[in-house]
């Protein structure tokens, strides 16, 4: 009887020790980075084998695009710009590839940012602060993401992000260099669902005939 004791003793105490761990696991905060990123399916991701998607800009009579297909996975990309098709691997990026993966960067970026927020965790990311957004003039939350001085294509540029209640990205204003005066404001607009992962497909300049945009989005798990 005596042994018996002990044992459920021993069980009751293993299990509630489980149980404590298990609500920590729970209870365990997102970041706001993490709260972005999530609200835009984030989870859904590690899921995903293949990515198309064309990034174009229309500005006054003018249009530019250029369309991609990666493999996050393997980390394969193919670049299709005009009769032009050029095919690497980011994991071996050399002098014939760099400025495809420039291009494919910065596409990507727009396309991704909030999943950026995340993936990015050399930069730093300041406090949330609730500001007047710089196009809507509406209440919005506010973020900064800063990148350093050292590596990457574009050193030290900063990025103020806006977003709402649903930490959905409504408005962002992009500073080359971290500079006090923005070097670029749009929109984030036009959101939908592509296979769990939500993506803004417009952005918009205030106040000037110019917009960017993403068409033959496909995501493939």
């Amino acid at each position: 009887m005596k042994k018996t004791l002990i044992i459920v003793t021993v069980f009751v105490f293993v299990f509630s020790c489980k149980q404590k761990e298990e609500k920590k696991i729970i209870e365990k905060e997102w970041s706001t980075a993490e709260k972005i990123a999530n609200a835009n399916g984030f989870e859904n991701w590690k899921k995903v084998s293949e990515l198309q998607f064309t990034f174009n800009v229309d500005r006054d009579t003018t249009h530019f695009e250029r369309s991609w297909t990666w493999h996050p996975k393997t980390d394969e990309v193919m670049m299709v710009l005009g009769k032009d098709t050029i095919v690497y691997n980011r994991k071996s990026v050399d002098s014939t590839s760099m400025n495809a993966d420039k291009a494919f960067i910065n596409d990507k970026y727009w396309l991704l940012a909030p999943f950026q927020l995340v993936w990015d965790t050399s930069a730093s990311i300041s406090d949330t602060s609730v500001v007047e957004a710089p196009i809507s003039k509406t209440q919005l939350n506010k973020i900064t993401i800063t990148y350093s001085d050292d590596g990457g294509y574009t050193p030290g540029d900063a990025y103020d992000l806006f977003y709402d209640d649903d930490f959905m990205l409504k408005e962002w204003i992009y500073r080359k260099g971290n500079s006090k005066e923005p070097s670029m404001m749009t929109t984030w607009e036009n959101y939908e669902d592509f296979n769990g992962i939500k993506i803004a497909k417009t952005h918009k300049r205030p106040n000037e005939d110019w917009t960017l945009h993403f068409t033959n989005i496909k995501v493939v798990k």
